[in-house]
C-alpha cells in the first residue's frame, strides 16, 4: 500500500480513502459489507459514493431523525471509506434508534450488529435528545403501518419503471462520441442520489412492523413466531432470478443434449452451447436472453460498476444453472414459498389470536403484520431500481474502457475503474494525442487494490480504524476449527433444521463444490449467491442481521439459514457433517 496521508481525523491509505466524522465516530462494516463486499475503486469513491451520502442525509430528513446542517456541507459523514473499504456510520444510525419513539440504541445495535461480540455501549452526547424529531419520526412510522401492499409504495414502482425504460432505451454504446459517454455517465449517477434514499428511507421503515411484531411475539413468550410471519411474503426482487435460473435447471436436466454440454463443465461452455444443433438449446439460449434483459444487473459486488455482472459474464449465470440442474424437483422455489406462505398466515393468525383481549394490542399487531406485505419486499425493490442504475452506468463505462485498451491505454476493460471523476474528462479529451497517459497510475492503483483484497477489513472502529497492514489476512487458517459435537452460535434466520455435508465456498465464482443437499457456508451473501441457496439444505452465513439479505431470500426460498456465525467459514470444516438449526441458530458438527 502506498504511504499513509492524513486526511480530516482519519488516515489516507489508498486513493478512494474518504475523511470520517468526529461528531459520530463509530463506523462498522455490517451490513455494507454486503454490498461493497470488495474495496471500492476510485471511479466509484469519486461519483456514485457521494450521491450515495447524499441520499442517505435526503432519507434521514424524510423520516423526520435528522436535518441536514447536522452533517458537514461538503465531506463524507453517515459514508466513510479506509483502506479502500467502505463503512457505515453506526453513530448515526444509533442517534436514530434514541431519537425514534419505541426505539433506541440497544435496538439498532441488534439489527446491524446481531450476536457480534465486542461492540461499545453507546454514551449519550448533548443535542442527541430532540423531541421535535422524535414527534416527526413517530408521524413517519403511523404512516408506514398504514401501507400494506406493494403497489401503494407508488415511487417504487415510478423507479423500477424508470430503470427499466433506462435499459429499453439503451443506445448502441458503440456509435457515441467517448466524451458523450462519461457525460451520460455523469447524469446517471447524479439519479443514484434519489434511488438510493428511497433505499435508505425504505430499509428503515422495514423495521417497524417487524419491531412491533417482534415485541408482541416477546411479551407473550411466544418469539418463534416472528420469522414465520415475516416469511413467504412474494414480491421479493432479490428472489425472482431463482425462479428464472431454476426453470433454465430443468431445462438442461430434461434434455440430453444440454446436459452432455454441462457435463463437460463451465469452461467453454457458452461456444459449445452455440455449436448445438437442437430445439432445447435454442430454448434455452432464449432463456438466457430474456434473463440478461431483465436481471442481467445482478452479479457479485453489483454496487461496483467495475464488477462483472450477469450480462457482461454469462458464465456466472452458467456457473449457477450448472448447480441447479442437478437439484431435486421439490427444490422448486414456487413450491417452497407456498409453503411459507401457508406457514406465515397460521402463525399471524395464532399470534393475534393470543392478544385477541387486547384491543389496542391487536390493532397495533394486525396493521404490523399487514405493513410487512410492502415494506419487507419494497426494501429489496429499492435495490434492485439501484442495481438496474449502476448497470447502465457500467455498460458505458464497459465501453470506454474497450476504446481505451485498444489503444493501449488500458491492460483491461475494467481498469476504468481506477480513474477517478476529476481525472476522466482531461483524459478522455487526450486520448488521441496521449493514450498512455493514466496507464503508469492506473497500474499503480490496480496493484494497491490487489493488495487491499488480501485483508479483511476491521469490522468496527471508533473514531480511528488500525492500520490495514495489521488486519486479519483472507489467507489466514490459524483459527481453530470445530471438532464433533462443537457448536457455533448465529443468529435465526428462518426457520427449519437440517443436517449434511458442510461445504466453504468463498466465491460466488465457483460453486462446483456445492452438490445438492449440501449445506453452504459463505463468508458473505449479495445476490450472485441466492442461486446457490436452492440446491442447499441450509445456509451458515459468517455476518449479517435481521433484515440482510440472505435472511430476507432464504425465507422466500424457505432455506434454513443462520447468519452472523462468525467465523464460520474458517472454523466449520469443509466436508464435515453439520447440523443447522434455523430456529435457534446454532449449527454443530456432528461428523468429521
Amino acid at each position: 500500500m502506498g504511504d499513509a496521508q492524513t486526511t480530516g481525523n482519519n488516515e489516507r491509505y489508498y486513493i478512494t480513502d474518504t475523511a470520517l466524522s468526529e461528531r459520530f465516530p463509530l463506523y462498522t462494516r455490517a451490513n455494507v459489507g454486503e454490498v461493497f463486499p470488495d474495496p471500492v475503486t476510485p471511479l466509484t469513491s469519486s461519483t456514485a459514493m457521494w450521491f450515495a451520502e447524499l441520499g442517505w442525509r435526503d432519507a434521514w430528513e424524510r423520516m423526520g431523525a435528522f436535518s441536514q446542517d447536522e452533517f458537514p456541507a461538503d465531506e463524507f459523514c453517515q459514508l466513510g471509506v479506509v483502506a479502500g473499504y467502505c463503512y457505515l456510520n453506526a453513530s448515526a444510525i444509533r442517534l436514530f434508534g434514541e431519537r425514534a419513539p419505541g426505539l433506541s440504541a440497544q435496538d439498532m445495535d441488534d439489527q446491524f450488529f446481531g450476536a457480534l461480540p465486542g461492540i461499545p455501549p453507546y454514551e449519550p452526547v448533548e443535542g442527541d435528545t430532540d423531541l421535535a424529531k422524535t414527534q416527526k419520526i413517530g408521524e413517519t412510522f403511523g404512516w408506514v403501518l398504514g401501507q400494506s401492499s406493494l403497489d401503494q409504495l407508488e415511487a417504487l414502482t415510478a423507479d423500477r419503471e424508470m430503470t427499466r425504460q433506462l435499459r429499453a432505451d439503451r443506445p448502441d454504446l458503440t456509435t457515441i462520441d467517448s466524451l458523450a459517454l462519461w457525460d451520460r455517465y455523469q447524469e446517471l449517477v447524479a439519479v443514484h442520489r434519489k434511488l438510493f434514499s428511497e433505499h435508505i428511507f425504505t430499509t428503515y421503515m422495514a423495521t417497524v412492523p417487524v419491531g412491533i411484531i417482534t415485541g408482541v411475539a416477546t411479551a407473550v413468550g411466544r418469539p418463534d413466531l416472528v420469522m414465520p410471519i415475516i416469511a413467504g411474503i412474494g414480491d421479493v426482487d432479490s428472489a425472482e432470478p431463482s425462479h428464472a435460473m431454476w426453470a433454465m435447471g430443468r431445462m438442461v436436466a430434461a434434455s440430453p443434449a444440454l446436459t452432455e454440454a454441462f457435463d463437460a463443465g463451465v469452461p467453454g461452455l457458452v461456444e459449445r452451447l452455440a455449436a448445438i444443433d437442437d430445439p432445447a438449446a435454442a430454448e434455452f439460449a432464449e432463456a438466457m436472453d430474456s434473463f440478461a434483459y431483465e436481471f442481467g444487473s445482478r452479479g457479485p459486488n453489483e454496487w461496483e460498476s467495475r464488477s462483472p455482472s450477469w450480462e457482461t459474464h454469462p458464465e456466472l449465470v452458467l456457473a449457477s444453472v450448472e448447480r441447479l440442474r442437478l437439484a431435486p424437483a421439490d427444490a422448486d422455489p414456487a413450491a417452497q414459498h407456498a409453503v411459507r406462505a401457508a406457514a406465515r398466515a397460521e402463525a399471524a393468525a395464532e399470534l393475534a389470536a393470543m392478544v385477541e383481549g387486547d384491543p389496542e394490542t391487536h390493532g397495533q399487531l394486525q396493521a404490523g403484520i399487514a405493513a410487512t406485505g410492502a415494506w419487507l419486499p419494497g426494501r429489496e425493490r429499492t435495490k434492485t431500481n439501484n442495481i438496474r442504475l449502476v448497470q447502465e452506468m457500467r455498460m458505458l463505462m464497459r465501453e470506454l474502457g474497450r476504446r481505451v485498451v485498444a489503444v493501449g491505454g488500458f491492460d483491461e476493460v475494467e481498469d476504468f475503474g481506477f480513474v477517478t471523476a476529476e481525472e476522466f474528462p482531461g483524459f478522455l479529451a487526450g486520448l488521441d494525442a496521449d493514450p498512455t497517459a493514466m496507464l503508469a497510475a492506473v497500474r499503480s492503483r490496480r496493484e494497491e487494490y490487489n493488495g487491499l483484497l488480501e485483508r479483511e477489513a476491521q469490522f468496527l472502529f471508533n473514531g480511528q480504524a488500525d492500520p490495514p497492514d495489521t488486519w486479519r489476512l483472507r489467507a489466514d487458517d490459524s483459527t481453530p476449527q470445530l471438532v464433533v459435537d462443537e457448536s457455533i452460535q448465529g443468529i435465526p434466520g428462518c426457520s427449519g433444521s437440517a443436517t449434511g455435508r458442510a461445504r466453504v465456498v468463498l466465491d460466488s465464482f465457483d460453486p462446483s463444490a456445492l452438490e445438492p443437499g449440501d449445506i453452504l457456508v459463505a463468508p458473505i451473501t449479495d445476490p450472485s449467491w441466492t442461486p446457490l441457496f436452492m440446491p442447499a439444505a441450509a445456509v451458515v452465513v459468517d455476518v449479517g442481521a435481521p433484515l440482510s439479505h440472505a435472511i430476507i431470500v432464504s425465507r422466500e426460498l424457505g432455506i434454513p439459514c443462520v447468519v452472523s456465525a462468525t467465523d464460520a467459514t474458517r472454523r466449520i470444516p469443509d466436508g464435515a457433517t453439520i447440523h443447522v438449526d434455523g430456529g435457534t441458530g446454532a449449527v454443530t458438527v456432528i461428523e468429521l
